[in-house]
């Protein structure tokens, strides 16, 4: 299938797969020759892709056009949508045509409804950072492209620190290979060299859930000091206290089944119900159903512009009152 669609926020990991469809597609001693990477700030860009798409490639190998950030599956007039039409079947086998865009194709539009009938739609979207099962499972995935083996306990680890930075997981899976020099990387390897992001997103949930109002104020410093996104910060918070609200609401309800606990709660992996029940056991029911629209009213002052450390800090307190037993 000479069409390609990648879309999601995870910027990295397009990159990658970007690298990986060119390399396939191209003839290294005429890659200059049949590579274009076409910006959405040139004028007529898409034309000029579509156009690009059906000339036949120089020498050996394929052509390859990439339609950078596109935003055909945003908006498309009437006039791209005939232009589309017409050329989408008449690709011919010898170029690729690929489509990035970092948003959600829109299902209702025709330049989508058609792309979906002729193209591979791929999504790279970044995984919820409290997903641990999730991200666990992303890096025995990405450790096994990259040749690194990992204990059981390192992969929980690197999971929890890099959380879903795809960036940073490779980055930190070369060093760890370089320091196991081929061995099997170990738990103590990880907590020596990895630098922590997400895992203090979630330390914070940690603090807040246990009322330390003196510990989360010391996390919202530190992770504000390492350029953490405000509303990433306040997605990791929500998710993780609406994770432990449905644990909690299960468990009042006398559900026993740990399947049907995680299927209610969204967590991947049953076994991890049980580490949940425990950490929500000392809290009640009506504590954390009052943490959500704090939750919810920390994100919308964000939203509005309203100072991004005092209003954190704020909310961060009134969150620890709650919890506090």
């Amino acid at each position: 299938m000479p069409i390609y669609v990648y879309w999601g926020e995870d910027d990295f990991a397009i990159d990658r797969a970007v690298k990986a469809l060119r390399d396939r597609t191209l003839d290294p001693a005429w890659g200059s020759f049949n590579f274009d990477k076409i910006p959405p700030d040139r004028p007529e860009a898409t034309q000029q892709g579509l156009n690009q798409a059906m000339t036949p490639p120089f020498g050996g190998g394929g052509r390859f056009v990439w339609l950078q950030n596109t935003h055909l599956c945003q908006h498309c007039s009437a006039e791209l949508y005939a232009e589309l039409e017409r050329t989408v079947n008449a690709i011919p086998d010898s170029s690729v045509l690929l489509l990035t865009t970092g948003q959600k194709p829109d299902s209702r539009l025709k330049s989508t409804k058609l792309l979906k009938k002729v193209a591979e739609f791929q999504e790279f979207a970044s995984i919820p950072p409290w997903k641990t099962d999730l991200l666990a499972k992303r890096v025995r995935q990405v450790a096994k492209d990259v040749g690194v083996t990992l204990t059981e306990e390192a992969t929980g680890l690197l999971a929890e620190a890099v959380g879903n930075d795809t960036r940073q997981l490779f980055g930190e899976l070369e060093k760890l290979n370089l320091f196991a020099g081929g061995d099997k990387v170990t738990a103590d390897a990880v907590e020596q060299l990895v630098t922590a992001t997400t895992q203090n997103s979630l330390q914070l949930a940690k603090a807040i859930l246990q009322g330390k109002t003196d510990a989360a104020l010391g996390l919202v410093s530190e992770l504000i000091a390492r350029n953490e996104a405000p509303l990433k910060i306040v997605a990791t918070l929500t998710g993780q206290f609406r994770t432990w609200l449905w644990v909690k609401l299960m468990v009042e309800s006398r559900e026993r089944d740990e399947k049907a606990i995680a299927r209610a709660a969204e967590v991947g992996n049953p076994k991890r119900v049980y580490f949940l029940r425990r950490e929500v056991d000392r809290i009640s029911l009506a504590q954390l159903q009052q943490t959500l629209p704090v939750l919810l009213s920390l994100e919308a002052q964000l939203k509005r512009g309203a100072d991004t450390v005092a209003t954190l800090q704020m909310k961060v307190i009134e969150l620890c009152g709650i919890c506090r037993i």
